[in-house]
């Protein structure tokens, strides 16, 4: 009479409930949708806020160098007469993340300016800065660094160097450690 029981309770399970409803009964699995964020940052940018400048003078018979240092200080070589007026390293306003150390990299080349009016020119080469040009000099302790450049222009004599304005331009690279 026992397994009668069991037949039958066995077999109301099977009619009465069907097989899917059990499994109806689990929960689903739960799914969330997670975000990402990231954000890309200029690490230095740099900006020039004073122009290297040589002045006003006059090249001799010889010719010679003129260098304006990036403390500002002036100084001639051979046979030119410094003049008067206003002369000035370059300066650079360079920012980016607190911290960060950077590299400066200087023209490795003389670089070229030309005479407004003529074809003649004159060369600048000798480029100092400071901070100096070694890898991480610079540092951006509180987010922002003034660098400082200067160079030697080599002068021709008058004849090779007429009067006038000469001018150019030159590549300065600032790059993170």
């Amino acid at each position: 009479m026992n397994s009668i029981r069991r037949y039958l309770f066995g077999l109301f399970f099977v009619i009465v409930i069907p097989p899917g409803a059990i499994v109806a009964q689990i929960s689903p699995p739960a799914s969330v949708t997670g975000h990402i964020t990231a954000e890309v940052i200029t690490m230095l940018a740099a900006v020039e806020t004073s122009q290297l400048n040589f002045g006003k003078f006059a090249p001799g018979p010889q010719g010679g160098e003129l260098m304006v240092t990036p403390e500002n200080t002036v100084s001639v070589l051979g046979s030119v007469w410094p003049g008067s007026g206003m002369r000035n390293a370059a300066s650079f306003y360079v920012t980016g993340d607190p911290g960060v150390a950077y590299t400066i990299t200087l023209p490795s080349e003389p670089v070229t300016i030309t005479h407004m009016g003529t074809a003649r020119t004159m060369t600048v080469e000798d480029w100092r800065s400071v901070p100096a040009p070694t890898p991480g000099a610079g540092m951006l302790e509180d987010g922002s660094q003034m660098v400082y450049v200067g160079a030697t222009l080599k002068v021709g004599p008058l004849n090779d160097n007429p009067v006038g304005i000469y001018t150019g331009t030159y590549t300065i690279t600032f790059d993170f450690n």
